[in-house]
């Protein structure tokens, strides 16, 4: 049974929020249609309450971002995998919701912003200012940007406290442990190690996780009873063995689960951290930063929810898209928090691993640190794009590469492109083409037949591994059918075919590849929406024909108008 309505004089100020006039997904005038090759984001909003009993969109997270350094390569992939994952519920007509952010409370800030010598409030603001910008020079098409400043974002999380206090969740004691300002996070004895600092040659304790120097630290603060959370916590996963995906890292999860938890220090003391969000009736205390943060999700969602408007908030979340290194925070704290309140859970955490370098992982000390707004100015937004979910890592790292990109954009991309361009060459007719298909077409030869049904079967397999979430190789199985269709032209080579006798089957061989890269091209678009939206123009393919339903072979019975001759590269020569 849900907590009661919190009754504490310390929050008496704070107030419940009900629905806006207006839905925080609203389509507004743009169509599903003009969404797809967008590269704006729709008008936002401070929270994705409905004004009605519609139907729950599609609701997806990024984790919301650390401001205490610039963004990184890292950032951009978390960004870009989690919008086209949205894109592509949109692709599949279904009303879809991002959310992403700034994570702006800690010692980390409040050391930064000394550091630089500005007040934490300006210092944060930059730090949001630059993720809009990378989410917004990305093409990600957030509906939701949070921030943990927010005053909502503050009531809605000393509210959460005092529901756990009163459900009886939090009790105050000391707490010693080794602890890392860097992870923010204690961690027991077996969790660290000795280990030597290579820059002055000190004896220092590290965590085995992530390698941050830790410091044993004893002082009292407030406690959840997370311990008592492991048979509940278990219950959950083997009930929902998809909640984490990949599923090695589901093991992980319950595993580490299995082995025991001990309690959570959920507050710092105010001396130490002043930067943050206090404690409700004690300002001797912050509440800890993973606590502040992981609540932003259903800040967002109009947390607390006035009596009665539950059903009109758009959580659970469908989808958590995190990195691999803050999966524990997601996938047994946030479950625990929630169960602890009785309110409902996530419905699936999506762990991406990293990007490294050489494969060595990524640091400023090592200089090997991938400016994000560089790579997108360099070699364009959707070539990264295209770059990240093609070879960003799921279940393993992906190595970043220069020469890769450019391989991919020269073997992958430019490919698509030049098969655009030759179907759209002033020898061939794609209408004249299309119109005998659906006359009755042509006997099919094997290879002709071999190409059509890889054609036929593309869509259903790309949306097989996109349920799944394997977004890398639903990418590599769209791309597929294009390399399928080069191969095709080369050996076909319907330039050659050009007696009255032989226009017939130029047609055939014209129509089969020009249909197949309209396909991969129409499937392409959540990952690459400027680009595939180019493609789709040259082919004169109309707006409202670009939806998953017409990645079907022989669904489209006009495109191709006006094509024959149209001039101009869709990925020219990059620039050296």
């Amino acid at each position: 049974m849900r907590p009661p309505l919190l009754v504490n004089t310390a929050l008496r100020g704070l107030r419940l929020r009900s629905a806006p006039s207006q839905r925080l997904f609203t389509l507004n005038a743009i169509s599903r249609f003009n969404r797809l090759n967008s590269t704006v984001a729709p008008a936002t909003s401070e929270s994705c309450l409905l004004p009605t009993k519609d139907k729950k969109p599609y609701y997806i997270t990024t984790p919301i971002f650390y401001v205490n350094a610039d963004p990184h390569v890292g950032h951009l992939y978390t960004l870009v995998l989690t919008d086209a994952i949205k894109r592509w519920q949109e692709f599949k007509g279904i009303a879809a919701q991002l959310c992403t952010g700034t994570d702006e409370h800690g010692i980390k800030i409040q050391q930064a912003a000394a550091t630089n010598g500005v007040e934490p409030e300006e210092f944060v603001k930059k730090g949001a200012d630059m993720f809009k910008n990378l989410a917004s020079t990305a093409f990600c098409s957030y509906d939701t940007f949070v921030r943990t400043t927010s005053p909502e974002h503050r009531d809605a999380v000393q509210y959460f406290w005092g529901q756990l206090e009163r459900a009886g969740w939090i009790y105050k004691d000391k707490h010693s442990g080794w602890y890392s300002v860097g992870d923010e996070t204690f961690y027991a004895a077996s969790q660290v190690e000795p280990s030597v600092d290579p820059s002055t040659g000190k004896n220092i304790t590290i965590s085995k996780e992530t390698g941050r120097v830790v410091e044993w630290s004893s002082e009292e603060n407030y406690h959840f009873k997370l311990s008592e959370m492991g048979p509940k916590l278990l219950e959950f996963y083997e009930k929902n063995p998809e909640f984490v995906t990949p599923g090695a890292q589901y093991e992980v999860v319950k595993q580490a689960v299995e082995k025991g938890l001990s309690d959570l220090s959920i507050s710092r003391p105010t001396s130490r951290l002043s930067w943050g969000i206090p404690v409700p009736g004690d300002q001797s205390q912050t509440i800890y930063v993973w606590l502040d943060a992981l609540i932003n999700y259903i800040t967002v969602s109009g947390y607390p929810w006035a009596p009665g408007s539950e059903h009109l908030a758009a959580w659970p979340a469908d989808l958590h898209v995190v990195g691999k290194d803050i999966l524990k925070f997601h996938a047994i704290y946030w479950p625990a928090f929630l169960l602890a309140l009785d309110l409902p859970l996530p419905k699936q955490i999506l762990s991406h691993a990293h990007w490294t370098m050489n494969h060595k992982k990524m640091s400023k000390s090592d200089g090997n640190v991938v400016n994000p707004f560089y790579a997108m100015e360099r070699y364009g937004v959707d070539t990264m794009r295209f770059y990240m979910v093609h070879d960003g890592g799921i279940n393993s790292d992906g190595d970043y590469s220069n020469d890769m990109i450019v391989e991919r954009y020269k073997n992958e991309l430019q490919n698509l492109g030049n098969s655009a361009g030759r179907v759209c060459g002033a020898r061939f007719d794609i209408p004249l083409a299309r119109d005998e298909y659906f006359k009755g077409g042509w006997k099919l030869n094997e290879v002709d037949k071999e190409v059509v049904e890889m054609a036929k079967g593309t869509a259903k397999e790309v949306e097989k591994l996109m349920e799944k979430l394997d977004v890398p190789n639903a990418v590599k199985k769209a791309m597929a059918l294009m390399h399928k269709t080069n191969q095709y032209l080369q050996q076909q080579a319907p330039w050659y075919l050009v007696k009255p006798q032989q226009k017939s089957e130029q047609n055939k061989i014209i129509f089969v590849a020009a249909e197949c890269i309209r396909i991969t091209t129409v499937l392409l678009q959540p990952f690459m929406p400027t680009k595939a939206g180019e493609v789709l123009d040259k082919l004169n393919v109309e707006k409202e024909k670009r939806g998953f339903e017409f990645a079907k072979y022989g669904s489209d019975d006009t495109f191709g108008e006006g094509t024959k001759g149209k001039k101009g590269a869709v990925f020219p020569p990059l620039s050296e």
